[in-house]
Order: C-alpha cells, then sequence, then structure tokens
C-alpha cells in the first residue's frame, strides 16, 4: 500500500508527485515512458503575465474572451493569479527556460493581447518542462516511478477510492492500495482519424473516472488545432505552433491568397476555434486537402525561433524560408474531463484529478494558447495540496484495512490468442473516422445522432474488454469517451466555442464573425 497514486507523467501528474513526497510515500503511474505524454510534445509555451505591459488582469480577460462566455471565472483568477509563481518553481527545479535581457523571453500567440508566452528552446518547451520534472523525481526514494502500466480501473469501497487496478507490462493485472489518488492521465486526441496527440492519449482516466460513477463535464468541447502538418498518409500529425502566427506567419489558400482577415478582425490571431472553422471551410470550398502558412517572411528568425518545426519541415522535405508550409485542423485538446473543484477534488471521496484529464472550467468553450501547461502546472500542485490535506475545506477520509487488503490482489493469465481477439485497429481505426465525420469541426442533430448509433454498434463489437489486451482496453475507453462527448453535442442545442452546431448557427456577438462558415443547415430531426 502507497500514501498516493498518481496516475500520469505529464505537467500535472509530476508536479503533483513533487510535492506529495514530504507528504507520503508515492508511486506515478506511467501508460508508457516519461518521453511520451502530450506535455512532452506540448511547443509553444506557458503563457503567464510578467511583461511588464502585462497584468493577471489582461490574462484573465483574454481567456474569459476565449472561452466564449462558459469560463469558471474563479478558476481562471486561480490560474492566472498562481502562473508566475508556478513558473518560477519551474525554473528553480532546473527547467531552462528562453532568456532575454536576463529575464523571461515572452512570445505572442493567437488570442493574446499581449506577449506572455515563457517558452524553451524557442518550440520545445513542453520536452523541457518534462525533462526538468521528471529529473527531479528520478532516484528519489519517497516516489517509485513505473512505466507502461496502464491503469484499468479505480478500486471504489465504502462510497471512495481506494486505489486502482493495471495492467503490468509483465501481463499481470494488479490491483494498488492507496489512500489517495489524483488522475493525470491527459486528453483523448485518439479519438480523431486526424489529431496531434500520441498513440496513447485514448481517455483512459475520464472513462475509469465515469465507470466509477464521477461526474464528468464538457466533453463536447474539443479543440481542433488550425494548423498541424499536412503530409497525406499521416494520421498523427506534427504540430506547427501558433506562435508561427505569433511572429507574423500568415495563412494563404491554394492561390497564394491570404483568407483569414475575410473571417475575422483579428486575422490569424483570432481565436483557435474561428481561425480552424475558417480553414476548414477554405477546404470545403476549394476542394483541396489543405491550405498553406507563408512563414516566408520571418527570414532566419523561423530556424532561430522554432528549431524543432524546421527540422521536421526539412525533414518532410519543405524549407519555410522558401516553401509555404501544407497545413489542415487536427484534434488538438479536450476542454471537459471530470469535473473538479478549484483544489481538483471529485465528487468521489479520495479521488483528485488535474491537467487535461481534469475539468477545472478554466477554459470554458475554448482554450486560449499556453493555458493548457499552465493549467496542468497550477492545478496539479493543488491537487497534490488538497490530497496532502493542506487545502481549505474538509480533507478526505482514509481507505478501509479489508478494503486495501482485497485491492493488493495480483492476478496472471495469459494473453488471449490472436484468433480470440476482435479487430481491434479495424474498430478503432472506424471510430475515429465517425468522430471525425460527425463529431468533428461541424456537427448537426443527424450526423450527431448516427455517430451514436455507429459508436454503439463498435461497442456491441468489441464486447466486454478483455483486461489483459491493452489494445482492447484503450478501444473501450474510447468508445466510452466518444459516447459521452457525442451525446453532449447532441444535448447542447447551439454553437459555442469548439462546439459548432450547423443546424444552430452562431447568434450575434462573438459568434457574428463566424456567420458563413461552414455553410448553415437545419436537420430534419430537429
Amino acid at each position: 500500500m502507497v500514501d498516493f497514486v498518481v496516475i500520469g507523467a505529464g505537467v500535472a501528474g509530476m508536479s503533483a508527485s513533487i510535492l506529495l513526497r514530504d507528504h507520503g510515500q508515492v508511486l506515478l503511474l506511467a501508460k508508457g515512458d516519461l518521453k511520451d505524454s502530450n506535455t512532452a510534445h506540448a511547443q509553444g509555451g506557458i503563457a503567464v503575465s510578467l511583461g511588464a505591459d502585462d497584468s493577471p488582469q489582461l490574462h484573465l480577460r483574454d481567456t474569459l474572451e476565449a472561452g466564449d462566455g462558459l469560463c469558471d471565472a474563479a478558476a481562471v483568477e486561480v490560474l492566472v493569479r498562481e502562473g508566475p509563481d508556478c513558473v518560477r518553481w519551474l525554473a528553480a527545479l532546473g527547467a531552462r527556460f528562453d532568456r532575454a535581457g536576463g529575464t523571461f523571453a515572452l512570445g505572442r500567440e493567437a488570442a493574446h493581447s499581449r506577449r506572455r508566452i515563457v517558452h524553451a528552446q524557442g518550440d520545445a518547451t513542453g520536452a523541457e518542462v518534462a525533462r526538468a520534472l521528471g529529473q527531479r523525481l528520478l532516484n528519489d526514494p519517497r516516489v517509485t516511478i513505473a512505466t507502461r502500466h496502464l491503469a484499468l480501473d479505480l478500486l471504489v469501497e465504502g462510497g471512495r477510492v481506494v486505489g486502482v487496478r493495471t495492467l503490468t507490462p509483465e501481463g499481470r493485472v494488479a490491483g494498488i492500495s492507496a489512500e489517495r489518488v489524483i488522475l493525470a492521465s491527459g486528453g483523448a486526441g485518439q479519438l480523431y482519424a486526424h489529431t496531434t496527440n500520441p498513440k496513447g492519449a485514448t481517455g483512459d482516466g475520464i472513462a475509469m473516472a465515469y465507470r466509477a460513477g464521477v461526474e464528468v463535464a464538457d466533453l463536447e468541447f474539443v479543440q481542433f488545432h488550425p494548423t498541424a502538418l499536412y503530409l497525406p498518409g499521416t494520421t498523427v500529425r506534427f504540430l506547427i505552433s501558433e506562435a508561427v502566427r505569433g511572429e507574423g506567419a500568415t495563412l494563404v489558400n491554394r492561390r497564394g491568397e491570404r483568407f483569414m482577415p475575410a473571417y475575422d478582425a483579428r486575422a490569424e490571431l483570432a481565436p483557435r476555434d474561428l481561425v480552424a472553422r475558417a480553414i476548414a471551410t477554405e477546404i470545403q470550398s476549394s476542394g483541396d486537402a489543405c491550405v498553406y502558412l507563408d512563414a516566408r517572411g520571418l527570414g532566419e528568425l523561423f530556424a532561430a525561433r522554432f528549431p524543432g518545426i524546421h527540422k521536421r519541415c526539412l525533414e518532410s522535405g519543405i524549407d519555410p524560408a522558401r516553401d509555404q508550409i501544407p497545413v489542415a485542423p487536427a484534434a488538438h485538446y479536450l476542454m471537459g474531463g471530470v469535473k473538479t473543484d478549484r483544489w481538483g477534488r471529485t465528487s468521489l471521496p479520495g479521488l483528485f484529478a488535474c491537467g487535461e484529464a481534469a475539468r477545472t472550467g478554466v477554459h470554458g468553450a475554448n482554450r486560449l494558447a499556453s493555458n493548457s501547461l499552465l493549467e496542468g502546472l497550477v492545478f496539479g500542485r493543488r491537487a497534490a495540496f488538497a490530497a496532502a490535506g493542506e487545502a481549505p475545506g474538509e480533507a478526505p477520509g482514509s481507505a478501509e484495512p479489508e478494503a486495501a487488503a482485497r485491492a493488493g490482489e495480483a492476478l496472471i493469465r495469459e494473453a488471449p490468442s490472436a484468433d480470440a481477439r476482435p479487430p481491434i485497429e479495424e474498430l478503432r481505426a472506424k471510430l475515429q473516422d465517425v468522430m471525425w465525420e460527425q463529431v468533428g469541426l461541424a456537427r448537426n442533430a443527424t450526423g450527431l445522432s448516427q455517430a451514436l448509433r455507429e459508436i454503439d454498434g463498435l461497442r456491441q463489437r468489441l464486447g466486454a474488454p478483455d483486461p489483459f489486451d491493452g489494445g482492447a482496453v484503450e478501444l473501450s475507453n474510447l468508445l466510452t469517451v466518444a459516447r459521452l462527448a457525442t451525446q453532449a453535442a447532441l444535448d447542447r442545442r447551439e454553437s459555442r466555442g469548439a462546439h459548432y452546431r450547423r443546424d444552430f448557427p452562431p447568434g450575434p456577438g462573438r459568434a457574428q464573425t463566424e456567420g458563413h462558415l461552414v455553410g448553415t443547415e437545419v436537420s430534419s430531426d430537429e
């Protein structure tokens, strides 16, 4: 038995683990290795108000505006107020952020009114954050890091969580007893045929929590990043950071015409949902597979500011100094998740959630760029304080001894034969196509209803997932989150932020800029 189990080794999980190690024994479960998280793939940076012309109030305003009226303002206030100190904490741990004139270098991204993006190695911020946090945890006797462990289910007894059941690298299904569990398992980009997320982003924590009766919320809000590198035949797409547009790159169609000013006065610096749908409209109307990011005007700045992106483009036969970069939207981030309070507490005593797996309320209907690493950092630390009993409010009780004993049981069994397995990859690809076509950037009641029927059919074909088959477990989790997200999208009879309903076109206000996006249609069953 351990004091704390942390599921997920991104910025949220590792930040929580560092603080929890002073309060007991910590077991950090990583689905892959420490470089497999969405954190490690993050490029742009961390949004914090450190500039002389900036303030938490301005960051708050920008976040609320991007969230299209659905942010929890109190949670956003926590985010922007605690963010600067959290970044300084990271720097003190050894994170090597880029500097300019003796202070943090600050970049600009879309929908930010100021330059406030702290970055590392130009466009490798997530990798540097993961390195610094992981280095601090390695060889710490108070923290055990278990890589390649797939969390299967939460163990619940007497109305509270008492541990977690996992599939180990050796093929054992093992129960781990714990006083507290923190879910920091990331998002679910693998719901979609085209995504910037790695293969392991299958919504495991959200699905586990839902099966345990924990409240989830806002799963209809899926953010599609506007500019993922378009290469035919790829599904996991390389991200072209929003910071490239922040430095002055423009979006053009095949004819070289810049189109974003016709959609929004902020042009390429409009919120992500607007830019992504504008690109989708251009693709739809032209019949082309992509649009182009023209960064040629950045000159030598491109390679210096974005060395990782520059290298990947060259490897793909694209020279940003001479060539326009083909881009198209891809699923990128899940705004919803396990519902928490501002200290990471969930509706199940003893269970906490943070990072992309959580729904803290800071993103509303559309996440502001570079608030994701920030959320994981701020609320990962807060969840740790709460799990350790140091947050305001009632602290969860301890697990019952008999439940802890049962949680420690382990099973060993031969993996099922190949002939007995359902066609996991085929079913997963079908789900991804359904979600991309019907629950993607533009939705309507007819398509959402059809998606629900197809998801249920795929569930029936899969059957009860074998806990010894990691692929089946991941697919089952994807199907759970897919159904929740699709039903939520059907129930939300409006267009708001990243949730765009063609049969409920946007009304006045912010959404007026979207009036000619992805033409409107009214479903016959509405």
